[in-house]
């Protein structure tokens, strides 16, 4: 019988944090947050705290990873500490909509930028992002190595992309010209609710941080190798965020930043003159084909366990006997997001669902606090600060989805709807089993 190959050492496992959390977002849009905080310094501070809190989830992913070092990373950690019923949920959710809608959410934002280079209909942007998807996903069917080579060489051009920006930035950037030509008007009062809004927004563009955990099983000494890639990726992007923000508040005034769709290719584009949008350009296409491979690498570990565990199609969980990679369930995401690409509904299902993370992490987060007081758990590695740390980042899970649910209460309902239809199923699949 097949089995997992143990592939992915610490340089992989980082690139993996690092290259599924920076996706295109910090090149395209810091325009919210700066809105919300329109100072410098508010901005530095809105990044670190969601920096800071990013990396008390990634703690805790780290302990119940060193704990539970198994194939599936939340659905299994999930099933241990409460139910199988709540693991389940986390992986119908993740099918349906949120890991495959986010994979179709980047695969789009990559055809669009090749868009800038090649200019495409509506229909063929759609078959370029499919394109990608397919291409991607049959590279990780051949192969963990494969996979994880391809994502730590797309993570380490990428980083190194970054500290480029950063460092011309400050040496070509003029700070006298990102101030404002009129006197400075009295400096604007920023609430603690903007502020803990910019924070929330910061925190959506950290997202894919636990990702890491679902490939246990093909990551070499996990007990050590996942907390350690965890601790190391998230500092790693929460300096290259702050370093980024603040080159763009260096080069161009807080109006323009606010007023930016595509804030880098404008910094960019002051800098070095109008060459600049297109050198961007290539730099966000080569950034999400980055972060969209370790999201097709990923995904198919948890839905791979779930069949294992008898909680989803028996036939994806299918182990290539050449290969040894869950290559049904590659194919599986590869199709459902194609279809999400195509009919352009991931638009939906993704914004109406992705805030139903939060309650899964703070239930994580709580299940450490859990854990703790359980005869016989013995993590290899134990995060600090416990329950301090944990019940904080409960609070701001907490805080993230009620401001989600009063900012648009119907879509928010149907969100909890659609993640709420697993219930059903897992009584169904439950039944079989």
């Amino acid at each position: 019988m097949s089995t997992l190959r143990r592939a992915i050492g610490l340089p992989a496992a980082t690139a993996l944090v690092v290259g599924t959390i920076i996706g295109s977002s910090i090149f395209v849009q810091a325009s919210e947050i700066t809105a919300l905080v329109p100072s410098p310094l508010a901005v530095v501070l809105a990044w670190a705290a969601a920096g800071v809190l990013t990396l008390i989830g990634a703690l805790v992913c780290a302990e119940l990873a060193s704990a539970y070092p198994r194939t599936g990373g939340v659905y299994v950690f999930l099933k241990e500490i409460y139910a199988p019923s709540l693991g389940f949920l986390w992986g119908w959710a993740m099918f349906w909509t949120m890991h495959s809608g986010i994979l179709a959410a980047i695969a789009t934002v990559f055809a669009r930028y090749a868009g800038y280079f090649v200019p495409m209909g509506d229909t063929a942007t759609r078959l370029v992002a499919i394109g990608a998807i397919l291409v991607l996903s049959a590279i990780n069917y051949l192969g963990v190595r494969l996979g994880s080579g391809v994502q730590s060489a797309f993570t380490l051009v990428k980083v190194a992309a970054v500290i480029g920006i950063i460092a011309v930035g400050w040496a070509l950037g003029d700070p006298a010209a990102a101030a404002p030509a009129t006197p400075a008007a009295p400096a604007v009062a920023i609430s603690a609710g903007n502020f803990l809004l910019a924070v929330g927004a910061g925190l959506f563009a950290f997202g894919g941080w636990h990702m890491v955990t679902y490939t246990a099983e093909e990551t070499v000494d996990p007990t050590r190798t996942i907390p350690r890639s965890l601790l190391i990726g998230v500092v790693v992007v929460t300096l290259c965020y702050i370093g980024l923000n603040a080159v763009y508040l260096r080069v161009l005034t807080i109006d323009k930043v606010i007023a930016s769709s595509r804030v880098a290719a404008d910094t960019f584009d002051v800098l070095v003159g109008p060459g600049g949008g297109s050198v961007i350009s290539a730099l966000v296409m080569f950034s999400a084909f980055g972060a969209l491979n370790g999201i097709v690498l990923v995904g198919p570990r948890v839905y791979y366990q779930m069949s294992q565990d008898g909680l989803w199609f028996k036939w994806v969980g299918y182990l290539h006997p050449t290969y040894q990679t869950p290559g049904r369930a590659i194919l599986l995401q590869a199709v459902w997001s194609s279809v999400l690409v195509l009919t352009g509904t991931y638009r939906a299902l993704f914004t109406r669902v992705i805030y139903t993370e939060w309650i899964f992490f703070a239930l994580l987060a709580m299940g450490v606090v859990l854990l703790r007081r359980r005869p016989g758990y013995q993590p290899a590695w134990r995060m600090p600060l416990v329950p301090l740390a944990p019940i904080l980042f409960v609070l701001v899970s907490a805080a993230i989805v009620v401001n989600q649910v009063r900012a648009d209460p119907a879509n928010s309902a149907i969100g909890l709807l659609i993640v709420a239809s697993g219930i059903p199923a897992y009584y169904l699949w439950n039944r079989k089993a």
